[in-house]
């Protein structure tokens, strides 16, 4: 127990609470001050899981500091078996939805199948579980995908779609006629009892193997059908037959898996930044892949990718009515063994449909970054500079980069230019130029050496604020040079990256640590964009400054070799008169209106004396 008891108001309180925790499994959840609901957890040991909030409490990440400081009173519920206490956290988290539990989205955004619990049941798409009673199936990524399904089972099975109170009392009494889609073919009409009711069980059981997945039973049971109705030279018929079965096969083939040995497994993959948890399921059956659904989470206590999955995983698992007793995951998860057996693959078919999960959920995470930078770019902006935190390990958010690039051809008018981008956002009013003082001859290495050093010393020396993050538009050699000025001769201590180009001078790897490691960035992601951007922007700026250097020390013509004329009164009348000539040909008053009255003499007594 923490000596320091005034990180919680009702501290003794709750220090007498701890003392009659039992420990056995169950779920404890914490109350504030008003009676709300602040947190549920699951514990294999309540005295032992709720103890260890209130220990070392200074070790606690910051976000758990502000939830323990909030908590009032704590309630438990004692469960036989660890899985029970999963299940129970499970449905607790689904209906009270505390402030600082991680949960997934409302059900009403993802799409899902409803078999109705109705004495002839429909097959009904739907948003909003809390609107139908039933059997659901789902969630699927899109709508897309659902219909897709739905028209398959709508081509191969007959099922009413009808609102019809369906009872076979009602059927029996005669209450319906059948409607247009009897006509044509997509109902049998059990509302008028020409389908009996164990027949249109069957049908709806066949529907409910298909969307768990379980196609060949069905398969075979279709081609039995069709080979009785071609040996009763019922050709026609068992056209129709086939039809279904190759809609059947055209579905299952989309999304078959090499290895068919794996049977009946879920796989789960899970990607987290500063803010959010993105998680993928897939649903393993028979060697197809017949769900795949990825999701987003928010995080509530800066929780770990293994604690996401251990919450999300039973809820999917639920939800998707998973018949799964094994789980493929990338870490150890704390889930019970009694619920599923945990698989953590390192090769074969396992580690390749882990593979094929991770693709999902990268793809799923930078879809949902990109609708964020769309919504609103500031913060899509920052989360970026989160994203570069993480993957480099900076110690501070990079709101200020600062990168460098040299600029000449064959060592003449050698130049460098920095821009600095803050927020994540170009501030041009911060860029500098530098006109290369101490190198002679082409040597980007000492032309950077001498720009860094010109560069920092001077921040040191004014105690101003330094940049969070270096990058250099070059490899390691670059790299090196900077870090030998920063940290050996100024004893400055910033972070430096570099951005390594292609063979076609395109944007290619971003370099970081000694010795420098390549970071790997998908080359479509914002974060990838962003580094282009800052390194598109220093090179356009250093080509600018070099080429208006360049042009300037270049700058001849004839004018300029007028004895007091110069480049500045030369370009003047030029860009008046066009040419020399036209220069040669023009009246003195008319020269003295451009450059004045003694400089037009000058070149007026030139030409015509």
């Amino acid at each position: 127990m923490s000596s320091d008891k005034s990180f919680n108001r009702n501290f003794e309180y709750i220090a007498r609470q701890l003392k009659t925790l039992p420990e056995t499994p169950g779920v404890y959840q914490y109350f504030d001050e008003e009676g709300n609901l602040l947190y549920v957890g699951k514990a294999r040991n309540l005295s032992r899981r709720v103890h260890s909030y209130f220990t070392h409490y200074d070790d606690l990440a910051p976000k758990i500091r502000i939830l323990v400081r909030k908590i009032y009173t704590i309630r438990y519920t004692v469960v036989e078996t660890e899985v029970d206490a999963l299940l129970l956290e499970n449905n607790l988290i689904k209906t009270l939805q505390p402030k600082y539990n991680s949960m997934l989205k409302d059900d009403k955004t993802y799409p899902y199948l409803c078999l109705t619990n109705e004495e002839f049941p429909r097959l009904l798409f739907t948003r909003d579980r809390s609107k139908l009673k039933g059997s659901f199936f789902g969630p699927y990524p899109n709508q897309k995908i659902l219909r897709e399904l739905q028209d398959i089972i709508r081509n191969i099975f007959l099922y009413r779609t009808c609102k019809l109170p369906l009872t076979q009392k009602s059927i029996e009494q005669g209450k319906f006629k059948a409607c247009i889609n009897a006509q044509i073919g997509l109902c049998n009409a059990p509302c008028t009892g020409n389908e009996s009711y164990e027949h249109y069980q069957a049908t709806i059981d066949n529907i409910r193997r298909i969307l768990k997945g379980d196609f060949g039973e069905i398969l075979n049971e279709l081609k039995n059908e069709m080979m009785a109705h071609a040996d009763a030279l019922e050709f026609e018929k068992a056209e129709v037959v086939k039809q279904k079965i190759m809609l059947l096969n055209q579905y299952q083939s989309r999304s078959t898996v090499v290895d068919t040995a794996v049977h009946d497994i879920d796989v789960f993959s899970v990607l987290s930044d500063e803010k959010f948890a993105y998680v993928n399921m897939m649903r393993i059956k028979n060697g197809g892949i017949i769900h795949s659904f990825s999701t987003e989470i928010k995080k509530q206590l800066d929780e770990s990718d293994a604690e996401i999955l251990a919450v999300i995983i039973p809820e999917l698992h639920e939800s998707t009515q998973s018949t799964a007793k094994e789980v493929v995951v990338p870490i150890k998860v704390d889930i019970p063994d009694d619920y599923l057996h945990q698989t953590v693959p390192t090769r074969g078919a396992r580690k390749e449909l882990l593979e094929l999960s991770l693709r999902n959920v990268k793809f799923y995470q930078h879809e949902r970054f990109s609708q964020r930078l769309l919504v609103d770019p500031d913060a899509g902006k920052m989360q970026l500079l989160e994203k570069i935190q993480k993957e480099l390990g900076l110690p501070e958010l990079p709101r200020n980069i600062e990168c460098f690039d040299n600029s000449n051809i064959q060592g003449e008018y050698p130049v460098a230019a920095m821009v600095h981008f803050t927020d994540g956002k170009p501030d041009r009013q911060q860029y500098r130029h530098f006109i290369i003082k101490t190198v002679e001859g082409p040597d980007d290495y000492a032309s950077m050496e001498e720009v860094v050093m010109r560069r920092y010393k001077r921040l040191h020396d004014e105690q101003k604020t330094m940049p969070q993050l270096i990058i250099v538009d070059g490899g390691k050699g670059q790299m090196e040079v900077v870090r030998r000025v920063l940290h050996e001769q100024l004893n400055i201590d910033i972070p430096i990256a570099g951005i390594a180009k292609d063979d076609r001078h395109r944007t290619s790897e971003l370099l970081y640590g000694f010795p420098p490691v390549s970071i790997g960035i998908a080359p479509r992601s914002p974060l990838f964009h962003l580094l282009e951007q800052i390194q598109n922007e220093v090179h356009r700026f250093a080509i600018t400054f070099h080429r208006n250097k360049r042009s300037k020390g270049t700058f001849k013509t004839a004018l300029t070799e007028i004895p007091g004329i110069g480049e500045k009164t030369a370009r003047e009348l030029l860009l008046q008169f066009k040419s020399v000539k036209q220069i040669r040909n023009t009246p003195l008053e008319d020269l003295a209106k451009v450059v004045g009255q003694a400089k037009a003499r000058l070149v007026y007594d030139y030409y015509h004396k």
